[in-house]
């Protein structure tokens, strides 16, 4: 009998899950208690909470570009991955010092461009190291165990703010040592696996390199850019639920129940993905958005509320690990970290107008209508898969 698919995953793809996994508890540490923080310490508005929040993220998601480029340009991948998350750890420590909403943009900043230095080498890397037929399979996994440190650390982060009266600053200095952490496993039980056969180098963002990408691979560029839109900042859930009553302490809460629906179901999703038709996987997942949205719409802090973040946390797990298959199985080997970069590239151009949208909306409008305008771009992804499918 086979042994189940996890069991033929490489080893050096489980350590690069466990490396997410340890820089997401140190990350989500203080991303959980980041929006009360700045809103509720520092006194910022929710349109600056947006403007951070999508400047991080965008600024992580356009250096993916980049170095997912230089990753095939060099082609390595290891070296980029190793400093994106040193620079990701070593960022930790400026949350902590912090005592205005710039140092705090500063710091958001840094940490996000070590996320985009890492992140499309390590996709990447995932890719190169699992055969195709895994290949779904070995993205949910790495997803998966990335997503129980995404609820771990903001458990964390509630565990310290009860024990220390609610000392922000003190869990932000605490983070940096699963960063530090992540580091040293990454450079001590990743091997990057040689290339077949040494090929001469060219510029892989030149045209004559690009036009190599597949129509394929543009339409899901297009669908990543939309729901992008849809689902801005997930702060925007924490501001949402506090707003509806929920206490300092346990802000967190909210992060920790959408990862756990999420890491819960990323691995059994990438498996799917391996079987079924990708296209209708991806449908149910923007279904789910618009669930959520239309739930957090109608509800502050009660079950309604608590029953969208766990359709949002279902959601992610249904699409982002499919999202990176699609990409790796359309793009060429030599082009595949700089196909990861463009796709997150075209994200993260929509990732800022979608914070600023989501804070200008809430701060004129009220919750209601930021959540309404996200279930509408999902239905414009809808849109572009009808089309897709037709194409």
């Amino acid at each position: 009998m086979d042994r189940p698919a996890a069991a033929r995953i490489p080893s050096a793809v489980w350590a690069l899950g466990f490396v997410s996994l340890l820089m997401d508890v140190s990350s989500e540490m203080i991303h959980a208690l980041l929006p009360v923080f700045l809103v509720g310490t520092l006194g910022a508005s929710a349109w600056l909470l947006g403007l951070i929040e999508g400047l991080g993220e965008a600024t992580a998601l356009v250096v993916k570009m980049f170095s997912g480029a230089l990753s095939d340009y060099l082609g390595r991948r290891k070296p980029l991955a190793v400093f994106g998350y040193g620079l990701g750890a070593l960022s930790k420590p400026l949350f902590a010092l912090a005592s205005g909403p710039g140092l705090v943009l500063v710091a958001r900043v840094l940490d996000r461009i070590g996320k985009g230095l890492r992140g499309a080498p390590r996709d990447a890397l995932v890719a190169d190291l699992t055969p195709p037929a895994l290949r779904g399979a070995a993205f949910g996994l790495r997803q998966s165990l990335d997503t129980v440190g995404a609820f771990s650390g903001p458990l964390l982060a509630i565990a310290l703010m009860l024990l220390w009266d609610n000392q922000l600053r003190a869990v932000f200095a605490v983070a940096i040592v699963p960063g530090l952490l992540a580091v040293l496993l990454l450079q001590l039980a990743v091997r990057e696996p040689p290339r077949r056969e040494p090929a001469p180098r060219h510029n892989p963002l030149a045209r004559a390199q690009l036009r190599r990408l597949p129509p394929a691979f543009w339409w899901v560029v297009a669908i990543g850019v939309t729901l992008t839109l849809a689902r801005f900042s997930e702060a925007f859930l924490i501001l949402r639920l506090s707003d509806g009553g929920l206490g300092l302490a346990y802000a967190p809460l909210v992060l920790v129940a959408m990862n756990a629906v999420y890491a819960l179901s990323a691995y059994p999703f990438g498996w799917l993905s391996d079987r079924l038709a990708h296209g209708r996987l991806l449908a149910l997942g923007v279904l789910l958005l618009i669930a959520a949205d239309l739930l957090l719409a109608a509800a502050g802090a009660g079950a309604l509320a608590w029953a969208g973040v766990a359709c949002w946390g279902l959601h992610l797990g249904m699409t982002q690990g499919l999202l990176a298959r699609m990409v790796a199985d359309c793009a060429p080997v030599q082009l595949r970290g700089t196909a990861f970069g463009f796709f997150n590239l075209c994200s993260g151009l929509a990732m800022l107008p979608a914070s600023l949208i989501a804070g200008l909306l809430w701060d004129r409008y009220g919750a209601t209508q930021t959540f309404v305008a996200g279930a509408l771009f999902c239905t414009l992804s809808l849109g572009l898969l009808l089309l897709r499918r037709r194409a």
